[in-house]
């Protein structure tokens, strides 16, 4: 009974923030704003070429709004790229914060875009231990499957777990500090400087969230090798 009630407060405890930010995220994206004469790519290209990026491109995709660091480009869903609401416009705003990280090289920004890097290569390489473990160890004639196993466990979520983590004060200064400051000066009406700033805590909590869920995967994970 208590390992059930755990469960489901750890459940809770994930799903809960995911619900809460699409519920945000969709209250204010459902109607344009009257004082918002462009739409949020547009003041995205007005942003970026404000601060001297007129090289960074605004590109619509369906990966998710993001900062693409390699190819230097903002890229937003098609639901906010041509979009007037209120969610469109603050995280147009967001994503050039992580351009602006980028141009003045903020150090956890730089540290971030490397671990990112490193991940990818981790996890392959977490995915080839975790699934050739056995081979592994009938050619080395050594019970270290705990060992291996477990480094292909802590290779394929871990690094993840950690990329997550770094990303949050990223995340949190690309909003507080980059975007609604820009947003105030003359982009928003104070009436709607609240609604705006949930917008943003709850783009920051996607990757809360998604680091308690990497976490409870990586627990389960554990506990499967344990047996």
């Amino acid at each position: 009974m208590l390992y059930l009630l755990l469960i489901i407060l750890l459940l809770a405890t994930i799903l809960g923030p995911q619900w809460w930010v699409r519920r945000v995220l969709n209250r204010h994206n459902r109607h344009p704003e009257e004082n918002f004469p462009g739409t949020a790519s547009e003041l995205a290209r007005h942003l970026l070429d404000q601060f001297g990026l007129e090289h960074v491109r605004v590109e619509t995709t369906d990966q998710g709004d993001h900062y693409d660091p390699t190819e230097r480009s903002v890229r937003l869903t098609p639901d906010k790229f041509n979009a007037r609401t209120l969610t469109a416009i603050t995280v147009a705003a967001h994503e050039v914060g992580h351009a602006l990280q980028h141009h003045a090289g903020e150090p956890m920004f730089a540290w971030r875009s490397r671990l990112v890097m490193a991940t990818i290569w981790g996890q392959r390489l977490g995915s080839f231990l975790l699934f050739a473990s056995p081979l592994l160890i009938i050619l080395a004639r050594a019970p270290s499957a705990g060992i291996i196993s477990f480094a292909g466990a802590f290779l394929l979520m871990g690094t993840g777990i950690l990329v997550q983590l770094i990303t949050i004060p990223v995340e949190t200064d690309a909003s507080f500090n980059k975007a609604l400051p820009l947003l105030k000066n003359g982009y928003l009406k104070e009436s709607q400087y609240a609604a705006a700033t949930q917008i943003l805590r709850a783009a920051a909590w996607t990757y809360v969230a998604a680091s308690l869920a990497g976490l409870l995967n990586f627990w389960r994970w554990m506990q499967i090798l344990r047996r």
